[in-house]
């Protein structure tokens, strides 16, 4: 009897935040028996083979094909598959069906930030606060995420348990590697993640023909022609490169060789990019918002994202006060080991195991 179906319809070739989660929760399941919903095969565990083309790679398409199926299609396996509980690492779940379910919750960026036209506002209206509502339980990656939940759906926090996330301690570490000239933003290129401030910010650095400004993260039609054209009436057309995705592989070394990473996102459920950095003991400089507090603690220069003039400030601190420098990466490394897959994953049987 398979008690507990994990879904990983959403896991992508190009790991984003929920890929990544997907991927480093489930090994910890194992206590479990799960069977795994899965396009591909993965060793050492019972999988259920669905289709492809369900992921956010194929665009709107993916995500519309992937609703389909997890209303008509999912309760149909739940039921052959006799399961008791469907654990979904994002808020998707069969609406008005006999499956039970826990979710994980991200962020409420949509709701926070709409966008006219965007399908995914519509779907935190209306259709993430029926999945929640039907929830057996909520788990969210930080509080700020639990006070959302109660705050934009009225749900009760008993309903709620956060569990932080975490970061491939073996993959994201300290490389000893010589500090380049260049501060790091790592992330996509929405306006909520605020790089116009950002680029602004660089600009007014007293020398910032000194340094460099690398961007890294997927070039989007929609928002980075609009920064490019900022970069160039700025005159800073040279020191700051958008530099596109970059492959996993390749990010412990920039990061490792940045001055500081530059996070002044205006809203974050957790905030990946800073807890790596700080695990490659490279300086932090992030939003006083949200999530971000949550993840740096006392071990990164927390700034107001709104004002330019206090992101400047931390970049001319960093770059020249190399005391400071060395105390927040050491901050950073001692930091970063308080938060481990395996901490997050053990917190995630306990809350599942209540429900089988």
């Amino acid at each position: 009897m398979h008690q507990v179906i994990v879904n990983l319809s959403v896991a992508n070739t190009r790991p984003t935040g929920i890929t990544t989660y997907a991927n480093n929760l489930f090994p910890y399941l194992q206590s479990l028996n799960p069977t795994l919903l899965s396009s591909q095969q993965i060793t050492n565990y019972t999988c259920y083979s669905i289709p492809a083309n369900l992921t956010p790679d194929q665009g709107t398409k993916g995500h519309l094909r992937r609703l389909f199926w997890t209303q008509f299609q999912l309760p149909q396996i739940y039921k052959s598959l006799k399961s008791s509980l469907l654990f979904s690492p994002l808020p998707e779940a069969p609406l008005y069906t006999k499956c039970r379910f826990a979710v994980m919750v991200h962020d409420f960026i949509p709701l926070r930030f709409p966008k006219r036209f965007s399908p995914l506002t519509p779907y935190h209206r209306y259709y993430v606060p029926q999945v929640i509502k039907q929830a057996q339980h909520i788990i969210c990656n930080s509080h700020a995420t639990a006070k959302d939940i109660i705050d934009f759906y009225q749900i009760s926090a008993s309903k709620i348990t956060p569990i932080p996330l975490a970061h491939d301690r073996n993959h994201f570490r300290f490389l000893n590697l010589p500090t380049r000239n260049y501060f790091l933003y790592i992330g996509r290129q929405d306006p909520y993640k605020n790089l116009h401030r950002l680029i602004a910010a660089f600009a007014a650095l007293p020398n910032s023909s000194d340094y460099e400004l690398w961007l890294a993260g997927p070039i989007d039609p929609r928002y980075t022609p609009v920064l490019q054209a900022q970069v160039e009436e700025l005159g800073v057309t040279h020191q700051v490169k958008f530099l596109d995705y970059i492959a996993y592989c390749e990010l412990p070394a920039i990061i490792n060789q940045a001055i500081a990473l530059v996070f002044p996102s205006l809203w974050e459920g957790f905030g990946f990019p800073v807890l790596e950095a700080m695990a490659c003991g490279t300086p932090v400089i992030t939003s006083n918002l949200s999530s971000l507090p949550e993840v740096a603690g006392d071990s990164a220069i927390l700034i107001n994202p709104y004002n330019t003039n206090e992101i400047t400030e931390a970049m001319q601190t960093i770059a020249i006060d190399l005391t400071l420098r060395s105390h927040l990466s050491s901050q950073g490394i001692t930091r970063s080991q308080k938060f481990s897959w395996e901490k997050t994953g053990k917190a995630t049987v306990e809350v599942l195991s209540r429900y089988l």
